[in-house]
């Protein structure tokens, strides 16, 4: 098994029925960080640097990163060479939360959008290590398990994603799980690369909870979700059988503006990637 480890330095104490506890409220303005080693209110431990970088506590050597700013139809790309270590690149769309840790992700209702897109986000793209783009087959197993909560949503945005690489034309997801603001999480599984979107509802997490999913394929011709202990299954349509994929994570808003106050903000304490 060929397993990428992303996992920041956090446990995390859960409650009944798989849901973990509240970790405090995220910031964008630094303030006096915690001890490396701290509780929060609600008990989870927190044992990853509020101090560093996102690449402190996360090896992102196998993620590039797009932020909502830079040409219209070309956002800025931040390679992985230059997110990792503790003085890695961070700034007010990327950064680590400096109450807890967390990897935490921005993206306004107005932002500069990929050609294909009207929404703004930040947010990482599975590469290789040697920093060629990530394009796996369906082949195998693949899983993305990431700890996350969402901080502020003005109306639904996607946390993570499996996208169709090469293999055709379609700029389509396979798959992308929403966080909606009244806490409902839906899976939008996509009916063909062609376009159309089937939601599922998956589970209901409050606004700023702290929560767990698991995004994965198996098979080739299965996708396997997990959310807070919960697994449910969907085939997928041999439409893309063509397509290669790879991974996405962090905070790709769903609504647009022309407010850059209003927006998703998205902190991950845990992000791993394996394939087999």
């Amino acid at each position: 098994m060929r397993t990428r480890t992303l996992l920041t330095y956090l446990t995390v104490a859960t409650a009944m029925g798989g849901l973990a506890l509240t970790a405090p409220a995220a910031s964008a303005t630094p303030t006096t960080p915690p001890p490396a080693a701290s509780r929060t209110s609600a008990g989870a431990r927190i044992l990853a640097n509020p101090s560093v970088a996102p690449g402190g506590n996360f090896d992102l050597s196998v993620w590039q990163l797009q932020e909502p700013v830079g040409s219209p139809g070309s956002p800025t790309t931040i390679p992985s060479s230059r997110l990792q270590g503790a003085g890695g690149y961070q700034d007010g769309y990327f950064y680590t939360d400096t109450r807890d840790g967390a990897m935490t992700f921005w993206a306004p209702e107005k932002g500069v959008t990929t050609p294909n897109s009207h929404y703004a986000r930040s947010e990482l793209r599975e590469m290789n290590r040697d920093g060629s783009a990530a394009d796996w087959s369906l082949a195998g197993t693949h899983r993305l398990d990431a700890t996350l909560r969402v901080v502020s949503v003005t109306s639904n945005v996607c946390v993570g994603q499996i996208h169709l690489g090469s293999g055709g034309s379609s700029t389509k997801p396979l798959l992308e799980l929403y966080y909606r603001a009244n806490g409902d999480i839906v899976l939008g599984t996509e009916d063909s690369p062609s376009g159309g979107q089937t939601p599922h509802p998956v589970g209901h997490v409050a606004l700023g909870k702290t929560w767990s999913y698991t995004i994965g394929v198996s098979g080739g011709h299965t996708i396997d979700l997990t959310v807070n202990g919960t697994t449910t299954h969907y085939p997928i349509p041999s439409s893309f059988n063509g397509y290669k994929q790879y991974f996405k994570a962090g905070s790709y808003n769903q609504s647009s503006s022309d407010s850059t106050a209003r927006g998703a903000r998205v902190g991950f304490y845990k992000l791993t990637v394996s394939h087999r």
